[in-house]
């Protein structure tokens, strides 16, 4: 039996998840997904602590962000090109993940047909919640294009496995793929080796 409550979530929800496809996840409030839910900011509020929380619960992701950026960035510098790669990879094994992504891409081998805007909503919130927020709680420098280079780096390796399945890269051990994968973002990680032509940010 559904309440009040569990209506007033859903109905959320689905409003957040139009939102999302519709115009990507940066440039979304909390103020705007409440005005086309129906219901006041505050109202909002008191099911998802920000707007992170509910895209995460929208699109059912195995991690909140909260908890797993703390998890990336205690252990320090050495090993988080390696965790970052591990996070990816386990979340992109995740079916209702995969659904869910698949449903937002755009019409390619392996996704169904859906709106950009929920490609960029899920590009957009991987790089601005997750990534970046690694790079500037390390106090890594240049952290928001080492965050873009790195989220393009890894979304282009998730796709090719889990969505056009290149061979052999699909058929591969996550052991494998983090052992090829992980140096790379480990580069891009060392604040010791500046980007050519990065400006300080």
């Amino acid at each position: 039996m559904t309440t009040d409550n569990d209506d007033r979530r859903a109905a959320i929800e689905r409003a957040a998840r139009a939102v999302f496809e519709r115009r990507g996840y940066a440039a979304v409030t909390v103020k705007s997904i409440a005005a086309a839910a129906g219901v006041g900011p505050s109202v909002l509020s008191s099911y998802y602590r920000n707007k992170a929380d509910l895209f995460a619960a929208v699109m059912d992701l195995p991690f909140d962000p909260s908890s797993a950026i703390p998890r990336l960035v205690a252990p320090g510098l050495d090993g988080m090109g390696e965790r970052i790669v591990r996070m990816a990879l386990r979340a992109a094994e995740d079916e209702q993940v995969r659904d869910d992504v698949g449903n937002l891409a755009p019409s390619i081998p392996g996704f169904v047909t859906s709106t950009p805007g929920g490609v960029r909503a899920m590009w957009e919130f991987v790089s601005g919640e997750v990534v970046d927020q690694v790079l500037i709680r390390a106090g890594i420098p240049d952290a928001r294009m080492r965050g873009a280079l790195i989220t393009s780096y890894l979304g282009g390796v998730v796709l090719a496995r889990y969505g056009l399945a290149v061979e052999p890269l699909a058929s591969a051990s996550e052991d494998q793929v983090v052992g090829l994968v992980a140096p790379t973002i480990q580069r891009l990680l060392d604040p010791t080796k500046p980007l050519p032509g990065a400006v300080a940010q």
